[in-house]
This record gives structure tokens, sequence and C-alpha cells, in this order.
């Protein structure tokens, strides 16, 4: 019996070590990777240099050590908690799959990473960070700077070896990539949203270096610059900033929301021979950089816009400066984000189902009835989401109040004036930005609560071959009437803008010349090779390698949220999503605030590099990427996960060679607006640009700032053509997904 039973012991063994060893190798690549983070890394940020560059060096001195030389050598001893941690991961690495070991992981995990966030929020560039500790345990000889590369890998693999201890004690149904993606996403979505925009709006209640007081907050708010209502007494004084900028909102709003639903039935039921030219006007504002309207709109209207010359010419009225104020602004933002409404509605008014519209008018309902009973209301979710967009667009603008705006001041530009003007005053900066939030997510509210319980699904899983009503006469004549207008008003607008950049001078010298393209762009031929002239060379090469660096990871962690909204059931789903979505009801202003506001002291010191701009650009357009992803995985039945699960391939296996190529649309999607969006982009990142860092909207701004519109309309000109090229390259390297569907038969002869 013993000589029989030695074999099979033997065969045995070696399955158990591989099937062992399989189990736990994610945890021993973690451990790796931690402990490189301790070795091979500087563990503080380098902000003279790109830091990696510095990790030759890590064994040099205090300034490019690593942790273990920062814990050994340079009087840092809390960093030993974080090799304490991956130490006792290590040992449950060893152990056995299960819930003890994943006790052990999690206790590991979760000491290291709690002690050195600890550690990195208390001790900061000027010893203890708060006052109380000072009092209570003395001065503290040490100090440290934010965090680097080294320490951000270190902090990774402590997290992910925690979240693997919370899959080995049966959450997340035991899965290790699950666990690790919810607490990793999870983590990103608190640091660089939740806590910068707390940390921000906080401000709001703080004086320099006094006490936590409400009093502070509400006299900033209430302050008669913001809530002044001087202008209702007729004696010419402005109303506040809080006033002009919901005013200014719901102008807008309403305006575009109008204007795009107009569109939107005329290309999809009044005539399909608009809808190619709707298609054009709708990538405008895309690829555009949000100002350009504006300045095609002063050319037209400014003081030596073409009205004014023609008035002058015809008439004999002198030119003013009727156009700068709230009528500029709301014109400029009508213009630059109806096409955004346009594409909402026109996807609502594709999803209504004409077998509705059919029973109404076989029970003897008239074509005008029908429209007002069936087919408007079944609008309502477009019509409320257009109008939240349309809001928070306008409220977010810097752009266009800045060029148009004149003496009509808005919460944006003080926000950015409180922000880098003499006064640098941050508490005004927070509560203006208290004020714009508020603002945001009261509309946000009111939109989810009218539509919350009620039901507007039109499509469902039975076919409908009806055909689409055509619109009533009446009802197409008033779009007709509106939106054809508009189409052309649109185009001569974009005509104009981009014309500037090619003659000499607006309104004096209408002379064909490049100078201005020469300007922003020349090349030359020096002792050296190639010489960038051009005075927009740096920033547009700064713009373009931030951008290619923030596009695909934005489309990435958004497409992996919206994965785990889609496939996958945890405590705190509701939050997660919420946290995900947040950077869609927050202005971008707000958001570049509380990035200042975060990033500028230890454990996360950003502030001045590359980096923080990139980190924006991701958290600004993310929700875009939820969004997308979250469309396409409720298009996909989860019945091809569980094919893929039962055939025992694991999560990460099924996201990689099922779901994503099947997700091919969204990523496009989520792509081209990172990439444009992070080109485009102003109110975000106008408080994080550096002259090191400068970026083609700034630039851009500069210009029109000192008077110099044609070579500003240049440059507008090539981001145009770039962008264009940019989202043709996107769609060809990311291809159609294949669907293994049949060709049409051939037509019979």
């Amino acid at each position: 019996m013993s000589v029989s039973a030695s074999p099979l012991a033997a065969h045995a063994s070696p399955s158990f070590a591989t099937r062992h060893g399989a189990v736990n190798r994610p945890l021993w690549i973690w451990l790796v990777i931690g402990v490189l983070g301790y070795l091979a890394l500087p563990w503080y940020a380098q902000q003279d240099a790109n830091g990696l560059l510095a990790a030759g060096q890590v064994f040099a001195s205090e300034q490019t050590g690593n942790g273990l030389m920062q814990a050994a050598a340079f009087g840092r001893p809390w960093l030993w908690l974080g090799l304490l941690g991956l130490a006792v991961a290590g040992a449950a690495s060893l152990m056995p799959a299960g819930r003890r070991q994943g006790a052990v992981l999690l206790l590991g995990g979760g000491l290291g990473l709690l002690a050195l966030l600890a550690s990195g929020f208390a001790i900061g560039a000027r010893g203890w960070a708060f006052e109380w500790l000072t009092q209570s345990l003395g001065e503290l000889g040490t100090r440290q700077p934010g965090m680097g590369w080294g320490a951000f890998l270190a902090l990774a693999a402590l997290l992910v070896l925690a979240a693997f201890g919370l899959a080995r004690r049966g959450y997340f149904k035991g899965d290790l990539f699950v666990s690790a993606a919810v607490l990793c996403c999870g983590s990103l979505l608190a640091l660089f949203i939740v806590f910068p925009v707390l940390k921000a709006l906080g401000a709001a209640f703080f004086l320099e270096d006094g006490p936590f007081s409400l009093a502070v907050m509400w006299e900033r708010i209430a302050q008669e610059r913001n809530f002044g209502l001087a202008c209702l007494s007729g004696a010419g004084q402005r109303c506040g900033v809080a006033w002009n900028t919901l005013f200014l909102g719901l102008m807008t709003a309403t305006s575009t929301t109008l204007l795009g639903t107009f569109m939107a039935l005329m290309a999809e039921r009044a005539s399909r021979r608009y809808a190619r030219p709707l298609n054009v006007i709708a990538l405008l504002p895309i690829i555009t950089p949000p100002f350009v309207v504006g300045l095609g709109l002063i050319l037209l209207f400014g003081r030596a816009g073409v009205v004014n010359q023609f008035l002058e010419y015809a008439f004999g009225i002198p030119p003013t400066r009727w156009f700068y104020g709230w009528f500029g602004v709301w014109l400029a933002q009508t213009f630059a984000f109806t096409p955004i409404a346009f594409m909402i509605m026109r996807g609502v008014v594709q999803g209504v189902a004409p077998s509705l519209e059919e029973a109404a008018q076989t029970l003897r309902a008239s074509p005008f009835q029908t429209f007002m009973t069936i087919t408007l209301p079944l609008l309502k979710p477009g019509l409320a989401n257009a109008f939240l967009v349309g809001f928070i667009e306008s409220m977010a603008d810097f752009g266009n109040p800045i060029v148009v705006g004149g003496q009509f001041s808005v919460l944006s530009t003080e926000i950015f004036f409180a922000i880098v003007g003499a006064q640098y005053d941050q508490g005004r900066a927070a509560s203006l930005a208290w004020i714009l939030t508020f603002f945001a997510l009261t509309v946000f509210a009111i939109q989810r609560g009218l539509l919350g319980q009620q039901n507007f699904t039109t499509v469902s899983g039975k076919g409908d071959s009806g055909i689409a009503m055509p619109l009533p006469t009446g009802v197409r004549r008033v779009v007709h009437s509106i939106a054809l207008p508009w189409m052309a008003f649109t185009l001569i607008v974009y005509l104009f803008a981009l014309a500037g950049g090619f003659v000499q001078t607006w309104g004096r010298d209408y002379t064909i010349t490049l100078n201005h393209f020469r300007t922003a762009f020349s090349v030359e031929w020096g002792q050296f090779g190639v010489v960038w002239a051009g005075t927009a060379w740096n920033s547009f090469f700064t713009t373009l390698k931030l951008a290619a660096i923030s596009a695909p990871m934005t489309a990435t962690l958004g497409i992996g949220i919206a994965w785990l909204l889609a496939r996958t059931e945890f405590r705190g789903q509701g939050a997660f999503e919420f946290s995900a979505l947040l950077a869609f009801a927050i202005p971008g202003t707000v958001l570049g605030v509380s990035y200042i506001l975060a990033f500028n002291v230890p454990p996360f010191e950003l502030t001045g590099t590359a980096l923080i701009i990139v980190l924006c650009f991701m958290f600004r357009n993310l929700p875009v990427g939820v969004r997308a992803g979250t469309a396409a995985f409720k298009q996909l039945d989860r019945s091809l996960d569980e094919a893929s699960v039962m055939l025992r391939a694991g999560s990460m296996q099924t996201l990689r060679h099922v779901v994503l190529p099947l997700l091919k649309p969204a990523l496009v999607a989520a792509l081209v607006y990172s990439f444009v969006r992070a080109i485009t982009t102003v109110s975000a990142v106008i408080f994080l640009v550096t002259a090191e860092n400068e970026l083609a909207t700034t630039y851009i701004i500069g210009r029109v700032g000192n008077g110099d519109y044609g070579v500003a309309l240049a440059y507008c000109t090539v981001l145009i053509l770039l962008m264009s090229a940019s989202i043709a390259l996107i769609q060809w390297l990311v291809g159609d997904r294949k669907l293994g569907r049949r060709p049409a038969a051939p037509a019979a002869h």
C-alpha cells in the first residue's frame, strides 16, 4: 500500500505547487512592484526634473534618495511602516489561498497604506502640517516634500495587496481583478475629484491661518459684488456676478435647447437633405477652441467689425462697443453650445417609436395633435439633458466672457482674477466656487427630480418597422424659419473667424497675407538644423504631447469604470458612480481652482508640473468615457460575459478578448472627445499653466488680450486642421467592431 501511494503523492505534489503558484502569482508581482518603489526610484517628487530621470541616483543624496535610504539614513523612520506592510503581505503570499490569507494580506496592505498616507498628510515641508500636532508633540526637525514616483509605486502596490486581501476574504465574489479595479478606480476618483473639490470648497470657511468659521463663509458669499441688485434701480449700476451668471446660464440653456431641438427635428423629420450639413455644423464646436465663435462675432459686430463699418458708411453712425457685454456673451455661447444640444436631441428624436405615433393617428388624432401629445412629451429626457448641458457649459465657459464680456462679469472670470490677480484671495475664489457649484447641482437635482419617476422607454425588443411621422405643416414652417437662418448665420460666423487669420488687419487692411501664420509657425534652417522660430511652437508641441498622453488614459479609465458599473455589483456602488460623474456637474473653473489648492503642498505637490495638467485633462473629461461606455454595455448581452466565464476565463481575460472588441464605437468616442477637449479646454487649466507648460488656449487668450486677433485666428485654423486629422487617425487605428453578420445578398438581375 505504501509503495503504491508514493507515486500518487509524487504526482499530486507538483500539481499542488503549480496550482498554488498560479493562484498567488499576482500577489508576488505586486510585492515586487512595491519593493521596486522603495529601492529603484526617488521617494520624493523632483519638481525641477522628470523624477524618473533620477532613478540612477537613488543612493546619491537626500533629494534623490529612495525610500530605504530616506528611512535608514535621512531621518524619516515613518517610512519603515510601508516596508513592514510589504513584509506582512509577503508572508501572506506564502500561505494557501483562503480567508486566512486574506486577513493577513488586508492587515499588511492596509497597515502600510494608512501609515504612509497618514505620515504624508501630517508631515510637510515645514514640519508638522497641523498646529495641534506641533503643540502636542513639539517641533519636528525632519521635513518631507511631496511624494514622488517611488512613493506612488509603493502606495499602489499596498493598495492592490489590500484589495487582494478583500477578495480572498470573499468580497467581490473572490475575484482579485475586480477587487483591485474597484479599489484603484475608487482611490483615483477620491484623490483627484472628491478630495480637491472638497478642499477647494473648504477654503471658503477659513481666513489665512485662522480657525474654521461659518461667518467667514457667509460674509464672502453675501458680498454686494456677488448678489447685489443695484441694477434693478435703473441707475445704470451692474448686478452681482452671481445673478449675472445665473441669468446668462438660463438664457443660454433655453436658447441652445430650443435651437438644438429645431435642428434635430429638421434633420430627422423634415428633410433628409439637411442631415449632412447639420452633421458638419455639429462637429464645428467640438474641434474649435471655445472662444473662436467670440472672435468671429467680434469681426462681425465689434468696433471695427463689418456691421459697424456698414452702419458708419451707410448712415453715419459712429462705431461703438455696443456688442460687448451680456448680449455678446450670450450670443457667443448660443453659437458655441447649440450644436451640442443638437447632437443630444438628434439621438432622442431618432429613438421615438413610430408605432406610438401611428397608434395615435389610428385613433383619429391629427398630425399636430400627435406631435403635441405623443412626440413632444417623449422628447422630455433629451430636452432636460440638453438644458442641463447648456446651463453647465455656460457657467463653466471662460473664453467667451473674457473675449466679448467687456464690463460684464461672471463667476468663472471672477474666480480667475481672484486666483491670478494681485489680490490672490483663495478664500474668495472658494466662495465663488461654492456659488457656481450650488447653481450647477441645483439644476442637476431638478432635472433628476423631474425625470426620475417617469418612464420614457420607446425602444424594446419588439420589432418596429413603422415610418416616422413627418412634421406637421405648421411645425415644419416654424422649424425651417428659425433653424435655416441660424445654420446660415453659424456658417458665416465661422467663416469670418477663419478668414480673420488670412487678412492683414481686420477692419483696416483686408490684404490677403500669411504673415500671421509665419509669426506663429515659421520654421527656419539654422547652423544646427531646423529652428522652430514661430512663437506658437512651444505651446503647440506641449499641448499635443499632453493631449496625446491624457486621451488614452482617460478612455481606458472611463471604459474600465463603465465596466465596473455595468457588470459588477459591490457595496457603495452609488457613491462610486456619483464620484465618477461629479466632474461633469462641477464646472471646469471650480475643478481648476481645486487642483491649485489641493496639490500645491505635500503629500501631493504637483503645482507647476506637466503632470497636474494631464491629471486635470483626465478627470475633467472622464465622465464622457464613463457615459459612452455605460451606454455601450447596455447594448451587450450579459450572456457573452457568462459564456466566457463558463469557459474558465477570468474577468480580465473576458474584458480583454470578449468585451473590448465590441466596445470600439465607445472607445472611439472617448478617445476623440478626450483628445479634442484636452486641446481646446481653457477654464479648467487656465490656473495650472506655467511658462514651461504653456498651452495652445492660453497662448491664444494672450494674443487676444493684446488685440492680435490675426495670430490668434491663424492658430485656431491650425488647431482645427490638426483635430480633424486626429479624429480620422483615431477612427482608423481603432477600426470598426466586427459583429459577424453576413453581407446583404446581391440584388437580382
